[in-house]
């Protein structure tokens, strides 16, 4: 859950109350979504995990009793790109697959009336970087005490675009056939793996979802693949989002299912719907 909550970008005191209310010995407990760069803060007053340290100002004594309780505590890391639908960057643009804007009539205007941009497209080299962002925010998380991350890919945000063929309208090779539009979610897998080992690693995915018009026309496909090929990373899980979940607080009567996800991933996975 995303709080919206650390303001200025920093964990705030209250956290470590809300957090130890919801822990128990022996638990396991992902936190709220930490930003993995300057650039990927979306939305405000979400953690970072970057820079010279995680900005969890009051971080250590959250850990600390987590630590007493044996509890088994990650981050969710995420850029929080997702076409117009968050405000520019330190001035910069949101980023994406594609620089074809958002279509859905929404209000365009942000937070303290700010103007939203068209995403830029972005280009081989800053995927490149995109993906060393995450293993460095994996690596800051680690050293501030975190047990291991998970991958935000999922719910119509960066990683979840290049996914979806209704976005990723790209022509080279992370475009075009599912082996190419998983290829960007796989390399940020392996190289944050690779940063803090793959038992420390687990990633988010929605591959049924449809938030801000990124749908996929085969989301069985899309999501058995994912599961087959991070079987090759040997990460500890996979947490995935219910197929009657498509968009926030709307129901969705399917005749798909999990189970083939489930059978076909090797690690652990996770079942993620909606609440009452």
């Amino acid at each position: 859950m995303t709080r919206l909550r650390s303001y200025n970008f920093v964990a705030q005191p209250h956290a470590v109350l809300y957090y130890s209310q919801r822990t128990t010995k022996g638990g396991f407990l992902i936190s709220e979504v930490s930003g993995i760069s300057d650039t990927a803060q979306g939305i405000y007053h979400i953690l970072q995990a970057h820079g010279e340290k995680i900005k969890w100002k009051h971080g250590s004594q959250l850990l600390k009793q987590f630590m007493r309780k044996g509890v088994f505590l990650l981050p969710t890391l995420a850029c929080w790109q997702s076409f117009k639908l968050q405000f520019p960057a330190n001035g910069n643009p949101p980023v994406s697959c594609t620089d074809k804007p958002i279509q859905t009539d929404v209000d365009l205007r942000g937070y303290d009336g700010a103007v939203f941009s068209p995403p830029h497209r972005l280009t081989v080299e800053e995927i490149s970087q995109v993906v060393d962002d995450f293993r460095v925010a994996a690596k800051h998380a680690i050293e501030a005490g975190f047990d291991g991350v998970e991958i935000h890919a999922a719910n119509g945000y960066l990683v979840d675009q290049f996914m979806k063929d209704q976005v990723n309208d790209r022509t080279d090779e992370y475009g075009g056939s599912l082996e190419n539009r998983c290829r960007f979610p796989l390399e940020i897998v392996e190289a944050v793996a690779q940063e803090i080992g793959p038992q420390r690693v687990g990633i988010r995915l929605s591959p049924y979802a449809d938030y801000n018009e990124c749908g996929d026309s085969n989301p069985d496909a899309l999501g058995l693949y994912m599961a087959e090929a991070l079987n090759k990373c040997n990460i500890l899980y996979c947490h995935v989002i219910d197929p009657r979940m498509i968009t926030q607080f709307v129901k969705h009567v399917t005749e798909s299912s999990l189970l083939p996800m489930r059978k076909a991933f090797k690690g652990h996975i996770y079942r993620c719907r909606g609440i009452q």
